[in-house]
């Protein structure tokens, strides 16, 4: 993990001590290297080479208001999927004009708020959804500018649960239907058409998918413009670049992003670009202390105070997330399964890992910057993580421990009788 370093009392993110952290903040929490992420940030920048593009933050990998507010001053755009992650950009001053509207159920209300607010774009993926969204602009006197998610049919080749450009995944409008429904969308009162999305699907650690993806997309683009006569603006291309987790050879933005330019190299509408995990994912860490070590003739546990109800990932996907111990000890190295305290078999953050750790030791859970804290929940009444951003050698917290008295506050008993 970029800027994570041994000092001489143990680990170290930005040259402050995760020990001083868990003093400071408690555990379990997540702990953000800010350089990290300027980093991968100017990483994507200096890519795309001055070409005319845009970074849209993908909200979903992590929608702290910290972060947000550090990518919108990094010049980011955001990709948004519910009008709750719209109000997280407004409030963390972010701009709603370079904001782009993705998935599939968007309600009425959702649009309504994007209308108001000055959305670049509603990434449309069905047609029952063009209707409804030229509908709700009619409603509001307003135009709403579009691009129609296309689903090349492409197999990015990743986990199953987070591919999602295959014919048979729920999102996009298939490749045979979408110069039909653009020529209907053209003939709309309410909506403008502005581009054409795609994403093919998560953690893509080889460029031929995302470059096949853009092929047929400029296959669709050029019918559009001679069969149809409609121009497009942009094109985006999503994002989905893979980070390393254990010992993946993940590409770098220039890798990934050289064979979808040098198709792009003639074409003069502007690139959008979703990234998320490769921007916050190995920028962060998950903190953890052992509450217990349960040694057995089989298998041996450390039961640490964080659970999948903090990092789903593990029980979701089996992902799988270095461990290590934040001070060196000098313990006798075992193996164990670091699991939590949750009432599941499936709560577990790592398996057979060979530790050399006492009861009370930190652990750092790496690369959890992404659909860690956004993916977790209140499970056994559990309060959500407090959230750490590292700056220039400072710790700032951006998100509060959860109080048990804000998990009751929206609930009540049911009246006397």
């Amino acid at each position: 993990m970029p800027l994570l370093r041994s000092g001489p009392e143990g680990l170290e993110l930005e040259g402050v001590r995760l020990s001083d952290i868990a003093t400071r903040f408690g555990t379990p929490t997540y702990v953000y290297s800010l350089a990290a992420m300027s980093t991968a940030f100017e990483a994507y920048r200096a890519a795309l080479g001055g070409r005319h593009a845009s970074i849209c933050y993908a909200v979903k990998a992590n929608s702290n208001l910290g972060i947000l507010s550090a990518f919108a001053r990094l010049g980011a755009g955001f990709d948004i999927v519910s009008g709750g992650e719209l109000e997280r950009v407004i409030a963390a001053g972010g701009d709603p004009a370079r904001t782009v509207f993705s998935g599939v159920g968007k309600r009425s209300d959702e649009m309504t708020l994007a209308l108001d607010a000055g959305i670049r774009c509603f990434n449309v993926e069905s047609a029952a959804e063009l209707e409804r969204l030229n509908e709700v602009a009619a409603r509001a006197c307003k135009i709403a500018p579009i691009a129609l998610r296309v689903n090349p049919d492409v197999d990015p080749r990743t986990h199953p649960y987070i591919s999602t450009g295959l014919r048979n995944n729920k999102f996009g409008v298939a490749f045979e239907e979408a110069l039909g429904l653009y020529r209907h969308a053209a003939s709309l009162d309410h909506v403008r058409i502005a581009g054409i999305a795609c994403h093919i699907g998560s953690q893509l650690l080889d460029p031929a998918p995302i470059a096949e993806a853009a092929s047929r997309l400029i296959e669709l683009i050029d019918a559009l413009s001679t069969e149809a006569g409609i121009q497009l603006e942009h094109i985006d291309i999503g994002g989905g670049l893979g980070i390393r987790y254990r010992d993946e050879a993940a590409p770098s933005p220039i890798e990934y992003l050289e064979p979808v330019l040098e198709l792009f190299s003639e074409r003069k509408e502007e690139i959008l670009l979703e990234p998320g995990r490769s921007l916050i994912g190995n920028a962060g860490l998950l903190l953890t202390r052992i509450e217990y070590l349960k040694l057995g003739r089989d298998r041996n546990f450390a039961i640490v105070d964080a659970a999948m109800n903090d990092l789903a990932r593990p029980a979701l996907y089996d992902a799988w997330h270095d461990i290590v111990a934040v001070r060196p000890h000098t313990q006798e190295f075992r193996n164990y399964d670091v699991v939590g305290p949750v009432c599941e078999s499936g709560d577990f953050l790592g398996r057979d890992r060979s530790l050399a750790i006492a009861q009370g030791d930190l652990l750092a859970i790496l690369s959890a910057g992404a659909y860690g804290m956004t993916m977790s929940s209140n499970y056994n009444t559990r309060p959500r993580a407090a959230e750490v951003i590292i700056s220039s050698g400072q710790a700032h917290l951006v998100r509060r421990r959860e109080p048990i008295a804000s998990l009751l506050a929206l609930e009540s008993g049911l009246p006397d009788s």
